[in-house]
């Protein structure tokens, strides 16, 4: 392996800042200005790309996660839960100042809300980090464009790097020609369905999917417990979820994005990844945050489960 390279053989760059997610589960009534409303449960779990990189460590690849951390508590939390996991410390930045990321998370059976805080911080430009570590793959957590994701693009093509990039809730539309234009670079773009319906202006996922389709490479829409749709080179599959006791739905559109990734790099085809995705995803809600997220092991049996 070449200095600072992440390695061959399907390593991946996660580009992204830690959260820990402070997360109320099962509260009685929707949470309204004036009033005060109490769940039934209660955890503070690392998220943010932490669960990328997470889950990714879990199924055996080699990742590199580039993030920020301070003297706070929140840092502190991840960095010690990124410790455990044994993630490679190289792309991780120690600022002598809190660099505070949370969510707080009110998680129900089908959905959540959340309010999240980010400390500001200068990230390093994505185009040095590509170069620098040289991945097979580059995960970036949410929708980003203008001339500095232009550059990154410019260099990831150079090396033959895959890039994937879901949405969350950061504006952009396909009207606007900088969205548009960085969408036909990526390799692909999985937003959920709301994400998907607000980038396009349809009205259904349907509709969102042959947008995007003419637009980026490989289009991937994550539909909560209905599972997921796909395009990629004229063709569209579907691929249903499985019922599962769900305990909290936070991270899970990130589940599903690692066990993607994870079989596409194998070399899967895309309704091998999608199953991978959905398997993951649907293993995540089955514990608080990303802690169910599986080993190689345990996505061979959700995968088994999913083929019932």
């Amino acid at each position: 392996m070449t200095h600072g390279q992440v390695g061959a053989g399907g390593g991946v760059l996660v580009a992204g800042a830690y959260s820990v997610d402070l997360v109320f589960r099962g509260s009685a009534a929707p949470v309204a200005y004036g009033t005060e409303v109490w769940a039934e449960g209660f955890g503070m779990v690392p998220g943010g790309a932490f669960t990328l990189a997470m889950g990714l460590r879990r199924l055996g690849r080699e990742v590199v996660w580039a993030a920020d951390f301070g003297t706070d508590p929140f840092s502190r939390e991840v960095l010690a839960a990124a410790r455990a996991e044994g993630l490679d410390e190289r792309g991780f930045r120690h600022h002598r100042r809190p660099v505070r990321n949370v969510t707080v998370a009110l998680s129900g059976p089908d959905d959540r809300a959340m309010v999240s805080y980010a400390e500001p911080v200068a990230t390093r430009p994505l185009a040095e980090l590509i170069a620098a570590y040289r991945p097979t793959l580059v995960m970036l957590p949410y929708l980003q464009y203008g001339p500095g994701v232009s550059a990154a693009l410019d260099v990831a093509a150079e090396l033959g790097t895959e890039v994937f990039m879901d949405c969350q809730d950061f504006a952009g539309s396909v009207d606007m020609p900088e969205v548009a234009k960085v969408l036909g670079r990526v390799t692909v773009f999985a937003p959920n369905a709301a994400e998907a319906l607000r980038v396009t202006g349809t009205a259904s996922v349907d509709d969102a999917l042959e947008v995007l389709a003419g637009i980026v490479r490989t289009v991937v829409i994550k539909r909560d417990s209905r599972g997921a749709v796909a395009a990629e080179g004229g063709a569209r599959i579907a691929q249903p979820s499985l019922p599962v006791d769900v305990v909290d739905t936070t991270g899970a559109g990130d589940c599903f994005n690692v066990g993607f990734v994870h079989r596409r790099l194998a070399g899967g085809s895309l309704a091998a990844c999608l199953a991978a995705g959905v398997a993951c995803g649907a293993a995540s809600v089955t514990a608080a945050g990303s802690g169910a997220a599986p080993d190689a092991d345990g996505l061979e049996e959700w995968l088994a489960r999913l083929g019932d």
